[in-house]
């Protein structure tokens, strides 16, 4: 009787791009421009809230906490899918794979649950206003977040051994841009279908169960605006919500592509291309969404610029002033 060669792999090969040769270039210039406008307004948005004590309220600690999730996910992803658009550097190896699965799943989970957060703060501010500033304290929103972190890292733990104690004795090339799950479990030996169903639903159950609770957040604003007198206090109450709104339709609509597409294994190449959209996409727009829609944020953000330019002039115009002075006597 034959056995099967199962066997840990030292690594793998990532060739999610090798489909399109002809377009490498391209797409390594416009990811690499997108990774550093994506790196650059989450720690844009990070360095104002923590400057400016005015945006030291619930919402904009969720919006913190939101952006350094994102920074850390692309830094998870983009990275080694730029080096995979470079020949010769497609390799990554075993514990390196697992490490990306578990970091892109930690902070995709979290990235899930304080948009939720965020939906339920939004709740309590237009539902029950008297109520705020005893609800969401500081301790509560601190609890909250750090409630998001945990399970965010447990669900990432859980689907993370789910599929690295699998035995892979297949070929070790991912037709993938990194360690995707899907492509992964082709690879393995036996016990994939088992594992993709369970990765499936438990990252279909997460995600529905927010969405549905954003949902039911937002059920009760709506009620809530539609009983205002005026107008004017309809539109203004609704753009405190705006961005969060914009942020959670692109982010559950790019996730919903990315899991209810049919999936086939002859065009792994369109496949990697449309994850882009959830990997890639959906963390450039976010920090610029939030940047244009919070006006408190922009003026925060012009503030800043303003008290950093005219520091920069009184260090600058005191020396050339002295300069002038004693070149004139």
């Amino acid at each position: 009787m034959q056995r099967v060669n199962q066997s840990t792999p030292r690594g793998f090969i990532l060739t999610g791009f090798s489909h399109f040769p002809e377009h490498q270039v391209a797409l390594f210039v416009l990811f690499l421009l997108m990774h550093v406008v994506t790196l650059a307004g989450n720690m844009v948005i990070m360095v104002v809230i923590g400057a400016d004590r005015g945006l030291h309220v619930p919402m904009y600690l969720f919006l913190g906490a939101l952006s350094f999730s994102e920074l850390c996910y692309t830094f998870s992803i983009t990275p080694k899918m730029l080096s995979g658009l470079v020949p010769g550097t497609q390799a990554i190896s075993f514990l390196g794979c697992a490490a990306q699965t578990h970091f892109s799943f930690t902070f995709g989970f979290m990235h899930s649950f304080l948009l939720t957060m965020m939906g339920y703060d939004r709740y309590v501010a237009i539902c029950h206003p008297l109520h705020y500033n005893s609800l969401m304290t500081s301790r509560v929103c601190i609890q909250l977040v750090v409630a998001s972190w945990l399970g965010g890292g447990l669900l990432g733990l859980l689907v993370t051994c789910a599929v690295f104690q699998l035995p892979f004795c297949q070929s070790h090339r991912i037709d993938h841009f990194f360690c995707h799950v899907p492509p992964l479990l082709q690879l393995a030996c036996a016990g994939g279908e088992v594992v993709a169903t369970i990765v499936n639903v438990l990252c279909m159950t997460t995600l529905l169960g927010c969405f549905l609770f954003i949902l039911l957040s937002y059920a009760f604003i709506l009620g809530r605006i539609l009983q205002m007198p005026s107008a004017d206090g309809r539109h203004k109450t609704f753009s405190t919500c705006a961005s969060h709104v914009a942020v959670v339709v692109v982010h559950y609509g790019c996730a919903s592509i990315i899991y209810l597409q049919c999936k086939s294994p002859h065009a792994a190449g369109t496949n990697a291309l449309i994850d882009v959209s959830y990997t890639v996409f959906t963390p450039f727009l976010s920090p610029i969404i939030f940047s244009l829609r919070s006006k408190e944020l922009k003026n925060a953000l012009w503030k800043s610029l303003r008290k950093s330019f005219v520091i920069t002039n009184a260090n600058f115009w005191p020396g050339s002033s002295l300069s002038c002075r004693s070149a004139c006597h």
